[in-house]
């Protein structure tokens, strides 16, 4: 049996049944649907052997090639995946994990993010501290044998369902910008960690404010050695540059796929149809730029790799939430009693594409300085 038709054949089996709702759910701005069924679909995953595909196998992985990868991911968009609610863990933190931490971290850590039964969240963002992560000013104190960790951190997605957190804090307190600052496996279910949510445009509250007060982790739970957290967070931000922009890719395609679809049945594709087009082009683009970066080593790459995707997909995935309004046409104004449909879901979403995760100003200001070697701004 081909990988292909081993990846379809287990879709077509396990998204029935008590999965059968989760077709088509949980994208942007819908975060909130079918979160429990969603959870468990995590662990069906696992049992299955799908999540760390591309981990080695002398961690719990498949050590599948990047070709099979994407195999994976073209099928799970066709078949009607649910939007994943264990990325960070999987595409993330197991990776930086594997790559920087302990025997010790991996045996912990490892097991939970591949049976989909432990969920992680992201502690970068802070108030004062968005797209300059050296600017953080959550401070972490090692007293008797474990960490005390004070600040905010804001923009945490999935948060309110998360067990664990990998945050950045300063654990030096002499230190400014890169220097000094910490790695830490945080988790979140103790008295010094509150989570807010954030209401965004959609009503919906897939980011929050994550407030941590004296919240305490073992020493043990730092990934790389204590100061050593910028090379460690910016080694889990390269993680970001292929695969899991692949894996984002799976809900892009679930979302253009939606539009071409209401085009045809309401009449309007010969209206849109440069448009359409347009857009189908620019997803190929995503999906090869993403195989690029995937297929360079470290020798060849730019260092620039994760700014240049986000670049590319956020100003694309704007327009498919403009194009999915235009082609709804008068109608997309409108709120049913039911509330927002899926496509109104997508065009209020991406907004803020261009913003989160580090504004298309702040990537454009990184590529000059990193790869042209442009002068700084000035502050």
């Amino acid at each position: 049996m081909t990988f292909r038709k081993e990846v379809r054949t287990w879709l077509a089996e396990h998204l029935v049944g008590e999965f059968a709702p989760l077709v088509g759910t949980g994208g942007p701005g819908r975060e909130h649907e079918h979160v429990e069924l969603r959870t468990a679909w995590e662990q069906e995953l696992g049992r299955g052997g799908w999540i760390g595909l591309g981990w080695p196998t002398d961690v719990g992985g498949r050590g599948a090639s990047i070709e099979d990868q994407v195999t994976f991911h073209e099928e799970y968009a066709k078949a009607g995946g649910p939007a994943r609610i264990g990325h960070m863990g999987e595409q993330l933190a197991g990776p930086t994990i594997i790559a920087f931490g302990t025997q010790e971290h991996k045996d912990r850590f490892l097991p939970g993010i591949l049976a989909g039964t432990e969920l992680w969240c992201q502690g970068y963002s802070e108030p004062g501290a968005g797209s300059d992560l050296a600017a953080v000013r959550t401070r972490a104190e090692l007293r008797a044998g474990a960490w005390h960790v004070s600040g905010q951190k804001v923009w945490t997605s999935l948060a309110h369902l998360a067990d664990w957190c990998f945050v950045i804090a300063r654990t030096d307190p002499g230190s400014v910008r890169h220097r000094g600052l910490s790695f830490l496996l945080v988790p979140m279910d103790q008295p010094g960690v509150e989570v807010r949510p954030i209401v965004q445009l959609t009503g919906t509250s897939e980011f929050n404010e994550v407030f941590f007060d004296d919240a305490v982790t073992p020493a043990e739970n730092v990934v790389g050695e204590p100061g050593d957290g910028w090379r460690v967070a910016m080694g889990l931000l390269a993680f970001e540059r292929g695969i899991s922009t692949l894996g984002q890719q799976v809900g892009f395609t679930r979302e253009y796929d939606e539009v071409l679809a209401l085009a045809r049945s309401n009449g309007t594709f010969e209206a849109f149809e440069e448009r359409l087009v347009d857009t189908w082009a620019g997803l190929q683009v995503l999906k090869h730029q993403a195989l690029r970066t995937l297929d360079s080593d470290a020798s060849s790459s730019t260092g620039v790799e994760a700014n240049v995707n986000k670049l590319l997909w956020a100003p694309w995935h704007q327009k498919l939430g403009e194009l999915a309004m235009a082609v709804a046409g008068p109608p997309s104004t409108l709120v049913s009693p039911e509330g927002l449909s899926p496509l109104q879901n997508l065009f209020l979403f991406t907004r803020s594409d261009t913003i989160y995760g580090g504004s298309s100003e702040v990537q454009r200001n990184v590529i000059a300085e990193r790869h042209w070697k442009l002068p700084k701004d000035r502050p």
